[in-house]
């Protein structure tokens, strides 16, 4: 299995925008740079009141499809 480590700092008003269906994927750029896309329902056990803040793993397959997500 293969993971990528993101940092995110995803403030409450902008993550209300997936729950309105106005977002549905979140851009981020891993630790070791690369650009990386992945759909914010994966975060949602994860918001807070602050929204969501922190460092994540997430582990994905070889055919690039998602698996897992864990605070780092």
């Amino acid at each position: 299995m293969r993971h990528i480590v993101v940092d995110l700092n995803i403030n409450a008003d902008k993550y209300m925008a997936h729950y309105q269906g106005q977002v549905k994927d979140v851009v981020a750029t891993a630790l070791d740079g690369r650009r990386v896309r992945f759909p914010t329902k994966i975060l949602q056990p994860f918001v807070s009141h602050q929204g969501i803040v922190g460092r994540f793993q997430i582990s994905f397959d070889d055919q690039g499809r998602f698996q897992t997500i864990e605070r780092l």
